[in-house]
């Protein structure tokens, strides 16, 4: 049963950017609802793991760092020739259990069974890739591990975390297992840094002259 007591001051929460407010003992039914009543917000997001709820408010700069670093993983993958299925920021949910909406996410193994796909089903597999900007915390890793991304890379106050998923756990690496080859901790940082000198066209131009020299 939905709780009114829970939902009610949770959906007309106006958070400032850059807040975020945590709320325990939330059940699957108030997640679920919120997500209906919340929906039109597109500005606030929901991380939801075993009955914790968090709501985040991104600040404005978290823009040009989210959609950066969607554009380098689309660039790295053309370039690779790695065929690859964006999802953006979809809501993805292990029943029960966990939901999250990620930044941006991508199928590269699974790509061909997601192309078409509408909306999500029961049995569909989780992104291989998801990225989160500007936040992080024991609720957003449970709530992916839980949902099984193999690959989430963490980008906050210019730095760059990837966690690959072992034994259902995350562990920090240095570089990503779909670029091996480059050392990501210090190309995207620094690449975002120039979008904020040189613009992001520039910026991304000057990532793709560097990966191919």
């Amino acid at each position: 049963m939905v709780s009114g007591t829970i939902v009610a001051p949770i959906s007309n929460l106006q958070l400032s950017p850059g807040s975020r407010v945590t709320i325990d003992n939330v059940s699957w039914d108030d997640y679920e609802f919120l997500l209906l009543e919340m929906g039109d917000r597109s500005s606030d997001r929901m991380i939801y793991s075993c009955g914790t709820l968090e709501i985040m408010s991104p600040l404005p700069e978290h823009e040009i760092p989210c959609d950066l670093t969607s554009d380098v993983v689309k660039l790295l993958l053309r370039l690779r020739k790695i065929p690859y299925q964006p999802f953006g920021s979809t809501t993805f949910k292990q029943i029960g259990i966990a939901g999250v909406e990620p930044d941006a996410c991508f199928y590269i193994q699974n790509y061909q069974q997601m192309i078409g796909k509408r909306r999500l089903t029961i049995g569909d597999p989780p992104p291989d890739l998801a990225l989160e900007t500007d936040f992080t915390s024991k609720t957003t890793l449970e709530a992916y591990q839980a949902i099984g991304v193999p690959e989430l890379w963490v980008y906050d106050a210019g730095t760059l975390k990837i966690y690959i998923l072992q034994n259902d756990r995350y562990i920090e690496v240095s570089r990503s297992p779909i670029f091996p080859d480059l050392d990501l901790g210090i190309l995207l940082p620094r690449t975002i840094d120039r979008a904020w000198i040189v613009g992001s066209y520039a910026a991304l131009d000057e990532f793709e002259q560097e990966v191919n020299n």
